[in-house]
């Protein structure tokens, strides 16, 4: 059912975002040439898969887990896609593919070894990596694997279609704070 429900609303998202995407995509192409980022990441059964993003970040940004990037990294008009989530509208094609959920746990790049472990440790790896969720909304990110890993078990042993939507409505209203950069202002 949530899989039927994925590919609905994906597809009809990635329709009526389609004007919206192609402007994020020549604006971002005006501030670094290469609007899209992709990256390897971990997500179902442990298999991993290339998540597509908008780039929030300058070219040759070391490929890391985003709260151990500086904040210097995040362009001007990435901050913007940050703020605003807008950056996680090419996943849509994620979803789409099968590689993703629209609501499940964020998936983690390959070296982000404690967080396999604890994930793994509660069965998260048994469903698709979603775009947004609960930890998504609460503010929790993977800078601490172990409330992450937690966090995303409790969704997944409550999620339902109601929950699932909700997530999906907190995320649209701008609840949660998604993965935060490194300050590294030394005022």
């Amino acid at each position: 059912m949530i899989r039927l429900i994925d590919v609905l609303v994906a597809s009809l998202g990635m329709i009526l975002c389609g004007p919206l995407l192609v402007a994020l995509w020549v604006i971002g192409w005006f501030e670094t040439r290469a609007p899209l980022f992709c990256q390897t990441r971990v997500g179902y059964r442990q298999r991993v898969f290339l998540l597509v993003k908008f780039r929030t970040m300058h070219l040759g940004t070391e490929s890391k887990a985003t709260h151990l990037v500086e904040s210097t990294a995040v362009t001007r008009f990435g901050g913007f896609l940050r703020h605003t989530k807008l950056d996680e509208l090419p996943q849509l094609w994620n979803v789409i593919r099968g590689e993703m959920s629209l609501v499940g746990p964020r998936p983690c790049l390959p070296n982000q070894r404690k967080l396999i472990f604890e994930r793994a440790a509660r069965d998260v790896f048994d469903v698709r990596p979603g775009i947004t969720g609960l930890a998504q909304i609460q503010g929790i990110d993977m800078s601490t694997p172990k409330l992450l890993a937690i966090t995303d078990a409790e969704m997944l042993k409550t999620l339902d279609v109601v929950r699932y939507f909700g997530y999906i409505s907190h995320t649209v209203l701008g609840k949660g704070s998604g993965d935060s950069v490194r300050n590294n202002s030394h005022d």
